[in-house]
């Protein structure tokens, strides 16, 4: 039996506990040890909530740190191999290897999505579970979000808010991959729904799109010439 040692680990302002540690992991429960940097993770994401309850956030770092740690886990032993090689039928186009990662960690059991819901729901308000929804996605809801507002400038108050529902949606679906190449492929999925959303309400995304890109390109040619002239002696 592997020797198990003690460490303390800071929960909350000026609190700590003693917890469990195994081969450098951090035990949450009674089958799951949380490596350090999934720690890290959960104890920053926590604290960012500023419960000033240190029995919610302990609660909420175990429920995020199961999380993190279940999805690392499924995705190591569920490399894209374990997929065949094939076609994407709705494309034709062949699978990518990144295609069959993101195939192998979507089969994982739908309970560990329900799980960190339900755990955090149980004890924060949606505000703040959407916050640790968005600490997992680094921000991408928001920032997509302008970005169609950039490219759309006048965007109605409809299409915005049918664009946000299939953000959120992305983000949900995200959480339950292990890091930023798969999140990123989970978002291009509801960005393409929004794109077809306003094709069908009357806009022309491929022209909105090419016209933004052109005018981005005119502003940073003026501006490369502006500084060029201020250069000039």
């Amino acid at each position: 039996m592997k020797k198990l040692a003690i460490v303390l680990v800071f929960s909350g302002a000026c609190s700590m506990h003693a917890i469990a540690q195994k081969e450098g992991s951090i035990k949450i429960n009674d089958t799951l040890y949380a490596d350090a940097d999934v720690v890290k993770k959960a104890t920053e994401w926590s604290e960012s909530l500023a419960l000033n309850n240190e029995t919610k956030q302990k609660a909420v770092f175990a429920t995020i740190a199961t999380h993190v740690q279940t999805v690392k886990n499924w995705h190591n032993e569920h490399p894209y191999t374990t997929v065949p090689a094939g076609i994407n039928p709705a494309t034709g186009q062949k699978l990518s290897n990144q295609d069959r990662q993101v195939i192998a960690t979507s089969a994982m059991p739908a309970t560990v999505h329900e799980n960190l819901m339900k755990g955090l729901r149980a004890e924060l308000p949606d505000s703040l579970v959407e916050k640790v929804l968005d600490k997992y996605t680094i921000g991408k809801v928001a920032f997509t979000l302008q970005g169609y507002k950039a490219i759309v400038p006048d965007l109605t108050a409809k299409e915005e808010e049918v664009i946000l529902g299939h953000l959120k949606q992305a983000r949900e679906q995200a959480i339950d991959f292990k890091n930023m190449k798969e999140i990123s492929a989970i978002f291009e999925i509801y960005k393409t729904k929004c794109e077809q959303y306003l094709n069908s309400n009357g806009r022309n995304w491929r022209q909105l799109f090419s016209d933004y890109v052109k005018q981005r390109n005119a502003e940073k040619a003026a501006e490369k010439a502006k500084k060029e002239q201020t250069k000039t002696p």
